[in-house]
């Protein structure tokens, strides 16, 4: 049998989202404003759910550490993205590869728990009115969100560690970022104990989280099923329908892409469907978030005029 052949790599060669040279400006541009866009956006519902007393809830508090986990693994791939457009040779270090992988990895799994804590919070408010403030308490409302943050980090630094600690052969070419799959194809030793960790951590990340999500909304909609009043039904869906259109968006494009066959990928789909996750969708949450929220307007009416009187 021929054996590929070893080389220590010092740095990947990253293909970018097109090699054609008339369309390197343009998708530069239009990034660079989705990238803005999101940057903007997710920074700004940091910032409004902080400082405005009436978005002191657990709803926008998980609404805060969404935007923060947007905000993460969208500017781990973008800025390294965009430069590869104004640059002439797209090349990007070990180094720098494996720390973008972990943060990448932190921020995606992340989301998905936050996601699933959201319909929780949602399910609560819904189903158990009267003791909302009690089983949502700030203690639970942080371990909602600390322990995904640590399960995360926990997980992202042994997936990055096992695919670091191995041989890469001499083709070293990934897509526009560094992904745990496309990294995996270019090792050069047995890579059967880091695909059951990624196998198995995925399954467990994906399913769990799903669960929760399900189970949470059947409860909800059982609940709504069962008022009486036309105006509580709307309301308890209007309560739902911003992370409803999120979670349905994220879970989508992720099972699109990890969960469909081999046999029906295509590297220029898969390319797609990876700019949209990491790109785009980190773009359209606070906007969803923003335009149907009217809590949020207002919230954003009031900073505006208070950043008005400021400096009028």
């Amino acid at each position: 049998m021929e054996k590929r052949n070893l080389t220590v790599v010092t740095e990947f060669i990253l293909m970018g989202i097109t090699d054609r040279p008339e369309l390197q400006a343009p998708l530069f541009g239009l990034f660079l404003i989705i990238y803005l866009i999101s940057l903007l956006g997710n920074m700004g519902m940091i910032i409004l759910t902080m400082v405005d007393s009436r978005l002191q809830t657990p709803m926008y508090f998980f609404l805060r550490h969404l935007a923060i986990t947007d905000l993460g693994y969208s500017t781990a791939v973008g800025p390294k993205m965009l430069e590869n457009f104004v640059v002439n040779q797209n090349t990007i270090s070990n180094h720098l590869c494996a720390i973008q992988l972990t943060f990448f990895l932190v921020f995606i799994i992340c989301e998905l728990f936050i996601l699933s804590a959201m319909s929780y919070d949602r399910y609560v408010a819904i189903c158990k009115p009267l003791l909302y403030t009690v089983i949502m308490s700030h203690r639970v409302c942080w371990v909602l969100v600390a322990v995904p943050y640590f399960y995360s980090v926990i997980i992202s630094l042994l997936i990055t560690i096992k695919i670091f600690a191995l041989p890469f052969c001499d083709y070293r070419i990934v897509s526009h970022f560094c992904d745990s799959l496309p990294l995996i194809s270019l090792l050069c030793s047995n890579t059967h104990d880091i695909e059951i960790i990624i196998l198995i951590s995925a399954g467990f990340n994906l399913v769990s989280s799903l669960v929760v999500l399900l189970f949470s909304y059947l409860l909800i909609l059982i609940a709504i099923f069962r008022m009486n009043s036309a105006e509580g039904r709307q309301k308890a869906l209007s309560t739902c329908g911003s992370h409803l259109t999120v979670v349905i968006v994220f879970y989508g494009t992720l099972i699109f892409m990890y969960v469909q066959p081999k046999s029906s990928h295509s590297f220029d789909t898969d390319k797609v469907a990876s700019i949209f996750y990491t790109l785009i969708i980190p773009m359209l949450n606070p906007l969803i978030y923003s335009l149907r929220n009217k809590d949020v307007k207002y919230a954003l009416e009031r900073l505006w005029k208070m950043l008005g009187n400021i400096f009028s």
